[in-house]
């Protein structure tokens, strides 16, 4: 028999673990943990990731229009665990980490190089319907490390050793 659950507040298990890395208007780069985030649109490929306000890293993405979803692999778990616990308003997460980046290919924000998938995305709409503002982001692009992908390009996702 079911019974009802009294904390509801995360009732969809498991959420991926996803970095969402940015840029400010000033070239600054930023990156921080996001636990919502999910596929909205196959055609054409559209993204969801949720950001609480007050986050540091939301101003970035609201006002550049973009960011970029790192996937990474449980090796980058220190990595993961410092960008989730601390804020870039106290000082540079990438020089604290020495994280390696590029520019992304067509948006104005980083690709966290460690992480073996990263979706570009810019931004086409969002919604704040409580805790979080929702930013929906057309797939510009997905880069991959290249052992994880087929000879057709299709991601072999059980090769990856995500968190």
């Amino acid at each position: 028999m079911k019974k009802t659950a009294k904390n509801i507040v995360l009732c969809m298990q498991p959420v991926p673990q996803t970095i969402v890395s940015c840029r400010d208007k000033d070239g600054n780069n930023n990156a921080l943990v996001v636990g919502f985030t999910a596929n909205i649109s196959l055609d054409p490929a559209m993204v969801m990731v949720g950001i609480v306000p007050t986050r540091y890293s939301h101003h970035m993405v609201k006002e550049s229009g973009c960011f970029v979803i790192n996937l990474p692999k449980k090796s980058f778990k220190k990595e993961y665990d410092y960008l989730g616990c601390k804020s870039g308003r106290d000082g540079d997460k990438f020089a604290a980490l020495d994280l390696k980046w590029e520019d992304a290919t067509y948006i104005n924000a980083p690709i966290l190089t460690d992480c073996p998938v990263s979706i570009e995305c810019s931004i086409v709409d969002s919604i704040t319907p409580g805790t979080h503002e929702l930013f929906i982001g057309k797939v510009e692009a997905v880069h991959v490390d290249e052992e994880y992908l087929d000879d057709k390009g299709n991601i072999l996702w059980d090769k990856i050793d995500l968190m």
